[in-house]
Parts: C-alpha cells; structure tokens; sequence
C-alpha cells in the first residue's frame, strides 16, 4: 500500500530571468513503512518536492497525495500526517530540551496524559535524557540533530520527513544519528522519506530516486541500481588523455566516460583484468585503479558527471522564494 503518491507534479519560481523550474513534471510513490531517498545534488529539487508534500509550498501543476489526503486541499490533515526535520536548524535554541518536546507535543495535541511519559521516552532513544533541563544553545551540532530527530517522531505521525538529516555533521556524528534513525524507525514502525546527497546515506535506503534538475532519472533499491553498473569499476590517469579514450573504447569495446578525475569505465573481473589492461597498453598511465561499483557510478552513468555543488546564486534564489511563501 502506498503512503504517498504523486503525479506528474511541477514547481516554478519566479526569478530576474524568466522561471527556476525546480522540480518537473515528477512522479512517484512510497510505500507504508519504507525508508525512501531522494538522491541529489544541491538545487537537484529534493527540497522543494519535500516542501510540497508537507504543504509548505503549492505545486504549480500535477497531483500529490499523503496518506489519502490532497496537500493542496487538505492540508490540516496532511500536516497531522507528519513530522519533519529541516535542513535548517529550527529548535528554539532558549528552551530546554524537554521545554522544545514539550511545545511540539502541545501544537500536535498529543493527549497530557500520555505527553511526559512520551518525551521521556523520545529523549532516552537518542541519549539526551540526561541533558533534558539544559538549553539548546549548549548542545553540540549532533545533539540538536538529535533532539530534532526526537521532536519528529514525538507525535507518531504516519510519515517523518527528513531533510539532509546530517549536513555539516561529522562521519562519526553522522554514523550516530543513523542509529538513532534506525532504532527509532525498528520501534515506531514508521515510514520514513529522505533527502541527501551523501551516496553512504542512500545506501540505508529501501529504495532511492536519483533526482538531477529537477527530474527523476532512476528508482530502485540501491542494490538494483549498482547491478545497472554491469561490473567494476575502473579509473585510469593518462599522460595522452584523448588516445587513452580512443584506444580502451576501440580495444575493450566499453563506454568511457571523461571528466576531471579521469578517464572511468566497467569491467567484469577486474582483478583480472587490471593486469593485462596494464601490460598491453600502448599509452602512459599515470595512475589506475578499481573498485566496486556504488550510487556515485550509477549518476556517473546516468549523467555523465559527479554530484556537482549547485551554484549559490540558483539556491539562494529558491530557498528566499520558498521562505516567503511559507510566510
């Protein structure tokens, strides 16, 4: 059974030069109690679809349904459908930590009953119990990560959004808060969406979109993807870039894609292959390698390059619009 549904859905911004389209004419659906990723660059849209579901921003066209409700009509039921963690920082940084469970459980009418026995319980999952009566101003980047986490299950809403979840955080942080995802998840029986555009992140994903301009280029499970790849994965550093290219495609019959960090193509075999590949080569390398294939090689293939950092000017434009809107 599907959680949400979306059809042919759009979103344009105004801009100086005509219209920023942001998401086009997208498609797609979640199943109850998955775990799914939308996988993108920076401005890629990931943010902008999230903003729509949770009734934050207004398609301009197509249809979007969560948990049987219109995010256009009905929003109010929408809204009590699901919890979500901004990109942005958005805890009340001169409240505790128990003050900030508090007022959220209050907006989403969780029963008084039942409130101090819940953030008592939401706190303890992400280790912060201890630090409950300390303001939020004294938590570290993770900590509030972590109380954000706790704040969006806190209501048990039939979807958590989660935006960038562990941006600007450390590995290690970032392996901590996904613990805490997946305990959270393993108890609540949640489903949960996701944006990133960490390739590691994807990976606890049940199934990924691969998402580029505002586009969907692929939907799988990140195992099933990877299996697109076809083998490994090697990159090669050549003095003669462009006889290097010619040669391995000629020789090897396989597609090479070009870009700043080398010359890549798939094998079958590549231990095998590499020291042949070397021996009969009638360029210099200046480098090789080989590696398994991941989601980084499956938007290689799909697009041609790496995850690029979107210009600050396009993101900027979008996240002022979208602010304003949501005033």
């Amino acid at each position: 059974m599907n959680i949400i549904e979306v059809v042919n859905l759009s979103k344009g911004f105004k801009a100086k030069k005509g219209t920023i389209t942001a998401v086009k004419d997208v498609s797609f659906n979640v199943r109850m109690g998955e775990l799914f990723g939308f996988l993108g660059p920076n401005g890629a849209g990931k943010t902008t679809t999230i903003n729509i579901l949770c009734t934050l921003l207004t398609p301009t066209s197509g249809k979007a349904l969560l948990n049987s409700f219109d995010v256009v009509t009905n929003q109010n039921e929408v809204r009590q459908s699901i919890g979500l963690v901004f990109q942005e920082p958005s805890l009340d940084e001169k409240l505790t930590a128990r003050e900030n469970l508090e007022f959220h459980a209050m907006l989403y009418n969780v029963p008084k009953a039942v409130r101090e026995e819940r953030i008592k319980y939401m706190l303890e999952i992400v280790g912060l119990y201890d630090r409950k009566d300390d303001l939020v101003n004294t938590f570290s980047g993770g900590m509030k990560r972590r109380l954000e986490i706790a704040r969006g299950f806190l209501h048990h809403p039939r979807v958590l959004f989660l935006d960038e979840p562990t941006l600007g955080l450390d590995p290690q942080t970032r392996n901590h808060i996904w613990e805490y995802i997946h305990q959270l998840r393993k108890k609540e029986e949640i489903t949960i969406f996701l944006t990133t555009h960490y390739m590691a992140e994807a990976e606890n994903c049940d199934r990924v979109a691969i998402i580029d301009y505002g586009e969907i280029i692929a939907i799988d499970s990140p195992s099933d993807l990877k299996k697109e790849i076809g083998g490994d994965v090697i990159t090669v550093i050549a003095e003669d870039r462009d006889k290097a290219k010619k040669t391995i495609e000629e020789e090897y019959n396989v597609s090479v894609i070009a870009n700043d960090e080398g010359l890549h193509f798939e094998v079958e075999n590549g231990e095998t292959f590499l020291p042949k590949f070397i021996k009969k080569a009638d360029f210099k390398i200046l480098s090789i390698s080989l590696r398994r294939p991941t989601l980084e090689d499956v938007f290689l293939k799909l697009t041609g390059r790496r995850i690029r950092e979107e210009s600050a000017e396009a993101n900027t434009a979008l996240k002022i619009h979208a602010r304003r809107l949501m005033r």
